[in-house]
């Protein structure tokens, strides 16, 4: 089972292999947007894997 962190270095890696294969295919703003929306997938992602996990330390406490 991957741990949050190699999940996340993961992404990243497939963040930036997906930015250069991208590169030139997109047009410099539409490349712009794409990076923002890349970005914004990566920090959302984390912030559901935090969650998860306080929710399961939560859950190790109450037990």
């Amino acid at each position: 089972m991957a741990t949050a962190t190699s999940t996340v270095s993961e992404r990243e890696c497939q963040a930036t292999w997906t930015r250069h294969l991208n590169k030139s295919y997109y047009q410099d703003d539409q490349q712009v947007k794409l990076m923002d929306l890349q970005a914004e997938v990566d920090s959302l992602l984390e912030q559901l894997q935090h969650l998860k996990e306080q929710r399961l330390a939560s859950t190790n406490k109450a037990e």
